[in-house]
């Protein structure tokens, strides 16, 4: 059970930073974006990478919660 415990560390670290990279596209898409549309468009981009990253950080504590429940 430690080696699931580890991977969902792994797996929430891969998500945070994740959650952290697409903090900061949208960040610089605001910072350079002449017209609404333009950021609308830069935003929707970066929202797939946004939700993996959610869904990577929530799977690695959902790892961490059942190795530590069966461990």
């Amino acid at each position: 059970m430690e080696l699931l415990v580890g991977i969902g560390a792994l797996l929430s670290l891969v998500g945070i930073i994740g959650i952290i990279w697409s903090v900061v596209k949208v960040r610089r898409a605001k910072a350079n974006s002449a017209t609404d549309e333009e950021l609308r468009a830069k935003i929707q981009a970066v929202l797939p990478l946004n939700l993996g990253a959610f869904l990577l950080s929530v799977l690695g504590l959902m790892c961490v919660v059942v190795g530590v429940i069966l461990g």
